[in-house]
């Protein structure tokens, strides 16, 4: 799926994959950095709500993905 490094982000969950009460949305991360110019690579947002996902290349070549489940 992915080639080289990686590293994910998971918005809604904390780190034993338990969902939060309160977390920023995916589609909120993508349209700041969006505005901050960052280039969105790949964009699973089909919806205004639930699991989307999204990814961004580093300054070094790493991926980074953001992928919200919930």
């Amino acid at each position: 799926m992915f080639e080289g490094n990686i590293l994910t982000f998971n918005p809604g969950w904390d780190k034993d994959a338990n969902p939060l009460a309160a977390f920023d949305d995916v589609r909120d991360i993508h349209k700041k950095l969006g505005e901050q110019g960052i280039e969105v690579k790949t964009d699973a947002i089909e919806n205004e709500q639930g699991p989307a996902s999204f990814s961004v290349t580093d300054p070094d070549g790493n991926t980074i993905l953001f992928d919200q489940h919930v």
